[in-house]
C-alpha cells in the first residue's frame, strides 16, 4: 500500500484571467449614459408650465383660506364691538338712574333742612351735647391705645433689660471661674518650686555632711 497523493496543481490566476477574456459588465457603462434619451426644448417647456399650473393652484387655495379667516374676523369684530357698545348704553343708563336719585335724596334733604329750621335751637344743643360725648369717647379710646401702647413698650424694654442681666451674669460666671483656674494652677506651681527648692537644699546639705566625714577620717 502506498501513500496517496494529495498535491494540487498550482495555477497561475493572471494566465487563467487571460485565458478567460473580457469580463462582460452586468450594469450600465459611460456610453450608456452619454447616450440617454434627452427631452428637446419644447418638453421642458411644458413641463415648466406645468409646475407653475400647481404653484398658482396652491396660491389661490391660499387666498381663498385667507378670505375666509378674514370674513370670521370681520363677523368677531362686529359681535365685539356690539357688545361694547350695549355695555356702554347700559352703564349710561345706571348713571342717569344714579344721577336722578342723587337728585331726588337732595332735594328731601333740602326740604327737610327748610322744616327743620325753626326747630333748629333746640336740636342745636342737644346735637352739641352728642357731639360732645362722642369727642369724649373719642378721646377715652385715643388714652387707652396710648396706654396700651406704653405698657407692651415697657413690657418689651423690660424682657430687654433682663436678658441683658442675664448675659452680664453669665460672663461674670465664666470670668470668676477663669480667675479661680489661673489662682489654683498658680498654686500648683508655686508648690512644685517650693518642693524642688527643699529637695535640692536636702541634697547640697547631705553632700556637706559627708564631705566634714571624709575630713575628719583623714585627720585620724
Amino acid at each position: 500500500m502506498g501513500k496517496r497523493d494529495n498535491r494540487v496543481a498550482y495555477i497561475n490566476p493572471i494566465a487563467a484571467a487571460r485565458a478567460r477574456g473580457p469580463v462582460q459588465n452586468s450594469g450600465p457603462t459611460i456610453q450608456d449614459y452619454l447616450s440617454r434619451p434627452r427631452p428637446t426644448w419644447e418638453e421642458l417647456k411644458e413641463q415648466l408650465e406645468k409646475k407653475k399650473k400647481g404653484s398658482r393652484a396652491l396660491a389661490d387655495f391660499e387666498d381663498k383660506m385667507n378670505e375666509k379667516w378674514r370674513k370670521e374676523l370681520a363677523k368677531n369684530r362686529e359681535k365685539r364691538l356690539g357688545d361694547k357698545e350695549r355695555d356702554k348704553k347700559s352703564m349710561d343708563k345706571e348713571d342717569k338712574k344714579d344721577k336722578k336719585e342723587k337728585k331726588k335724596k337732595e332735594k328731601k334733604k333740602s326740604s327737610r333742612h327748610s322744616s327743620s329750621s325753626s326747630s333748629s335751637s333746640s336740636s342745636d344743643s342737644s346735637s352739641s351735647s352728642s357731639s360732645e360725648s362722642e369727642d369724649e369717647e373719642e378721646k377715652k379710646s385715643l388714652k387707652k391705645k396710648r396706654k396700651r401702647k406704653k405698657s407692651s413698650a415697657r413690657r418689651a424694654s423690660d424682657s430687654s433689660e433682663e436678658d441683658s442681666d442675664a448675659e452680664s451674669k453669665k460672663r461674670k460666671r465664666i470670668k470668676e471661674e477663669r480667675d479661680k483656674d489661673k489662682n489654683e494652677k498658680d498654686r500648683r506651681r508655686k508648690r512644685k518650686a517650693e518642693r524642688t527648692y527643699k529637695d535640692s537644699s536636702s541634697e547640697s546639705s547631705v553632700e556637706s555632711i559627708g564631705e566634714e566625714v571624709l575630713n575628719v577620717s583623714y585627720d585620724f
